[in-house]
């Protein structure tokens, strides 16, 4: 990822530099032969229009000859010392200035100025040249300015990048690490925090799953050491039981006695096993639900479910309020609704209804659907375990009250028929945060 990022961000300031760049270069080569040549263009004006001036007053002398050779000290003082001009007047030779051409075989700029009718049929034409070496050095100092700056923009940038890339990837390296540990068996949370709005989240995540890990691994060795010594003892007791109904299978009353009380025994183990799951249910305390975004379960559990609906003819629909957020342990909620779904699909009929609102403080799941509803004789105990009109188990409803209860909500029928059951949960807002 590191040098990922690196290769990245250095084509993209490449692609910048060679946007910016070579416009800027064609700019500067543009820009000097353009003040190049004005410069000669302004040389070649002023010469013609001191000729013109020399021939004029001529003129009023009586002749129409000027004498170019003795005013060429003059005109080679109006241009640069390196360059050079030829003046040419109608009817004369040209003159050139200086007499002897510094400009021979080079390559040069040239500019030509001319005033027509100066005298009747006469004219003055003026050529001013300028090697081009002193503007090629010029555009290659440009050049090479242009390219330093680019180069060090690149270096700068590509160690920018790889410092940033540092920054991001140490922090996810050191979270791979911590998540690691945590598959380990080893839950306990860092505390760390990067100065990354989205690392840090990771991060609290991570170290809020590290808590509820150690909280459930916890409750899973309280249990473990509750069961070895709650069970030891009367197993120990029905082991020898069993030997004694097995050494004395030729006395049949003896055997019933001793099977009396083996299954005594086997009534109060039931009764040891049920006490410390009441146990384990009583720790599972409300604190350990998280905020779950609402919307995300039902759409996950509606999709789970809709392939055993359609193959009966049947819909699910979604409706209510949307990005309600929730307390709840996202397990136990899906048990919750996959249970209400299941039992809408074996008992009721038509199509289901899954509605969502806020109510009070409280977040309200309702699932309906278009059956006969609930029969009179099982609604007042439709939540005990056991209770069932079709042969089921009867464990579903009441495990998934216990479920609600255990995240702090409740589980009700609120309305018979047809047969609507709604999921109350605690709503979580930033208010209801800053209230603790």
């Amino acid at each position: 990822m590191r040098r990922r990022l690196v290769s990245s961000t250095f084509l993209v300031v490449m692609m910048v530099v060679i946007l910016l760049g070579v416009p800027l270069a064609v700019l500067e080569v543009r820009s000097v032969d353009t003040s190049t040549k004005t410069m000669l263009a302004t040389e070649a004006r002023m010469l013609a229009e001191t000729v013109s001036m020399q021939v004029s007053k001529a003129s009023l002398n009586g002749t129409n000859t000027v004498p170019l050779r003795e005013y060429e000290p003059n005109f080679q003082r109006m241009i640069a010392l390196d360059h050079s001009a030829l003046i040419s007047v109608d009817g004369q030779s040209p003159v050139p200035v200086p007499l002897d051409d510094p400009l021979a075989g080079q390559p040069v700029f040239t500019k030509t100025f001319s005033i027509d009718g100066v005298l009747k049929n006469v004219g003055v034409h003026v050529t001013v040249q300028a090697p081009r070496s002193p503007a090629d050095r010029q555009i290659r100092n440009s050049m090479y300015l242009i390219g330093g700056v680019a180069l060090a923009v690149l270096v700068a940038a590509t160690g920018l990048a790889y410092l940033q890339a540092r920054r991001l990837t140490k922090p996810l390296e050191e979270l791979a690490a911590t998540a690691e540990r945590l598959g380990s068996g080893d839950p306990r949370p860092r505390h760390r925090r990067y100065g990354i709005s989205e690392l840090d989240r990771v991060a609290e995540v991570i170290d809020s799953s590290a808590d509820r890990i150690s909280t459930m691994l916890g409750s899973e060795r309280r249990l473990a050491a509750e069961a070895s010594h709650e069970l030891r003892t009367p197993l120990a007791a029905l082991s020898m039981r069993l030997e004694e109904i097995i050494a004395l299978a030729d006395d049949p009353q003896t055997v019933r006695d001793e099977a009396e009380v083996a299954l005594s025994q086997v009534e109060r183990l039931t009764d040891v096993v049920q006490r410390l799951l009441t146990t384990v249910r009583t720790h599972r305390r409300s604190d350990l639900a998280v905020p779950i975004e609402v919307d995300t379960v039902i759409r996950q559990q509606v999709h789970e479910w809709r392939p055993a609906y359609q193959s009966m003819r049947r819909g699910i629909v979604v409706s209510g309020e949307r990005r309600l957020m929730a307390m709840a342990t996202p397990g136990a909620f899906s048990q919750i609704l996959s249970t209400l779904l299941e039992n809408s699909l074996i008992h009721g009929a038509g199509t289901v209804t899954v509605h969502t609102r806020a109510v009070g403080g409280s977040v309200v799941v309702e699932v309906g659907d278009e059956g006969e509803g609930i029969a009179p004789d099982l609604e007042a105990k439709l939540f005990e375990r056991g209770a069932s009109s079709r042969g089921s188990t009867g464990l579903g409803l009441a495990v998934a009250r216990e479920l609600a209860e255990a995240d702090g909500g409740r589980l009700n029928l609120v309305l018979q028929r047809p047969a609507v059951f709604a999921v109350f949960l605690t709503e979580h807002s930033p208010l209801s945060v800053i209230a603790r």
